[in-house]
């Protein structure tokens, strides 16, 4: 596998996994708990890490970037059983922030 992947390569990657190797995708509302439970696991590890909460023992030997890695896993999932193209998604959400919010941060008093 090359170094850099796609957001659309991730998508066609994990479909390819899911159809050989998970068999099948577990159905959306499965999914969508799957990824709050992944999302919770990154909380942790961010509270941990740069919030005031100690590692405990169980804690140790995580990775931030596998934990981040996995909510982007379930999220593309997701993606690909709703119909989402997530390329075109992100274009999509870079318009309406360029356009949206063009001077609102920079008229942010509190970002200053």
């Amino acid at each position: 596998m090359k170094s850099e992947i796609t957001i659309s390569e991730a998508q066609q990657q994990v479909d390819h996994w899911i159809k050989t190797v998970g068999v099948r995708y577990f159905n959306e509302l499965t999914n969508m708990s799957i990824l709050m439970e992944e999302v919770g696991e990154l909380a942790r590890i961010m509270s941990r890490t740069y919030g005031e909460q100690s590692f405990k023992e169980s804690d140790k030997g995580n990775d931030l970037g596998d934990e981040m890695a996995d909510v982007l896993w379930v999220l593309i999932c997701l993606a690909n059983q709703t119909g989402v193209d997530l390329t075109d998604a992100m274009k999509k959400n870079f318009e309406k922030k360029n356009i949206r919010d063009i001077d609102r941060h920079k008229n942010n008093e509190k970002l200053k």
